[in-house]
């Protein structure tokens, strides 16, 4: 009679567990990022009366005669299935969209979570506000032509979005023109901004005359180059003025076959000649040199010539004046993208996901974070969507993936097991009840 006393017991201090987990669940109902607990039970140990014995040959086998003492917590589990997306439109707040955790570090100690309320700090690093840890992941870094570029091959480091940054100016080095050159026209004008190393904008003039049956002078100017500077060329660039004009051939089909400078043509593949000036700088003249592709030959992918009419459409060039940085967006890899006041748009780093071969084996670190424990495995760190690891969602965020109508269940369910388990206690208090009244 003891031992249900004792079961009872056990049944009410492990439902108690259990009414812990589902409070603790609907508290977090609202929590982003919050993943649910779910407590299991399983029996204690069983005390044997009668052990089994085998058959023999007048009789059966008979089955062994237990009691048990009692239930206790199996497991308790962390629940990572995937919460709804609520949208937030702010920008720095991140979700992700399947497995994988943002990671956040304070010195030397790593954190986990799925909470992606983040935010950038004075010194512009990307943190969570909460208690300042620094989310990881990659800073662009500059090669050797000034672009940025992303290795994350390199170790996570404190992302920096670098708020005010400048995109240096840069010198125009290759301009493309797409434009169509009437077939019965005289003659046809375009003019192209372009820019020096200071951001400085200048204009580039090509002037084309018809000289014959599908061949054309190009000429080019430049009114703020240094008088009689601007040399073209089509093999390599030509210093200290001179020719200015190209000689342009068509085939019948109305495509560009060959550019000359009157000592060197371009006849196959790509037909870019060259164009150099030279102008007034601080500490004296300065060359600039420009590539101008005008088309491949024999295709129609740069100057054409139709009989319809001219056009100046689609003549690009690779120069810019100064930018200031003025916003910047996430994409679902976690690349961070900065917007520039010269309408440039380059990558400035890249959020880092980690992923773990049992992430049920993570321990709970209290502000919505989790630590990697003996049984999580290590952390796989590495881009959003690659080798497992989900999208990142820029304007949202992850919503607790608590279900109140389950935990609502559960909630009655687990009282019932209380109440019953109390029930058992008393029932065999009356019993004992009963056998202390036979001495009288």
């Amino acid at each position: 009679m003891m031992r249900s006393l004792f079961a009872g017991v056990s049944g009410l201090q492990n439902h108690q567990t259990r009414m812990d987990v589902v409070g603790n669940n609907i508290a977090n109902v609202n929590t982003y990022g919050f993943k649910k607990g779910r407590v299991t039970f399983k029996d204690m140990i069983s005390q044997s009366l009668a052990g089994a014995a085998k058959p023999q040959e007048d009789r059966g086998g008979i089955n062994p005669q237990q009691v048990g003492l009692g239930m206790q917590v199996a497991t308790i589990d962390t629940i990572h299935t995937q919460g709804a997306l609520q949208v937030t439109g702010v920008s720095t707040d991140l979700a992700i969209q399947g497995e994988g955790f943002f990671i956040e570090k304070r010195g030397e100690s790593t954190y986990y979570t799925r909470n992606g309320a983040f935010s950038v700090d004075k010194d512009g690093y990307l943190v969570n506000p909460s208690n300042g840890y620094k989310v990881q992941g990659w800073n662009a870094q500059m090669d050797e032509e000034g672009n940025p570029t992303l290795n994350t091959a390199r170790t996570a480091e404190d992302v920096i979005i670098p708020v005010g940054s400048k995109d240096p100016a840069k010198a125009t080095a290759n301009t493309k023109y797409f434009c169509n050159l009437k077939k019965t026209s005289d003659t046809h004008q375009a003019d192209l901004t372009i820019y020096d190393s200071t951001g400085t904008a200048r204009q580039l003039r090509a002037t084309w005359n018809r000289t014959g049956v599908n061949t054309w002078n190009m000429t080019i100017d430049i009114p703020e180059a240094t008088e009689g500077s601007v040399s073209v060329s089509a093999g390599d660039p030509v210093e200290g003025g001179g020719n200015n004009t190209f000689q342009l051939t068509f085939n019948d089909a109305g495509s560009l076959v060959s550019v000359s400078d009157g000592t060197n043509t371009q006849t196959e593949g790509d037909l870019n000649p060259n164009v150099s000036f030279t102008y007034q700088g601080t500490e004296g003249e300065v060359n600039q040199t420009i590539n101008l592709f005008m088309g491949t030959s024999g295709m129609f992918n740069g100057i054409t010539q139709f009989e319809s009419p001219s056009s100046t459409k689609a003549i690009e060039q690779d120069g810019y004046t100064l930018g200031l940085l003025e916003g910047f967006s996430f994409d679902d890899s976690g690349v961070i993208t900065g917007v520039f006041t010269n309408g440039n748009r380059k990558d400035l780093g890249q959020v880092a996901l980690a992923k773990f071969n049992n992430p049920g084996g993570l321990e709970k670190a209290g502000d919505s974070l989790f630590v990697a424990s003996n049984n999580s495995g290590a952390a796989n760190v590495g881009t959003a969507s690659a080798e497992g690891r989900g999208s990142i969602k820029a304007g949202v965020l992850e919503m607790s993936n608590v279900d109140l109508s389950e935990q609502f269940t559960d909630m009655i369910v687990t009282q019932r097991g209380f109440q019953s388990n109390a029930r058992t206690i008393t029932t065999a208090d009356q019993m004992l009840q009963e056998v202390l009244g036979l001495k009288r």
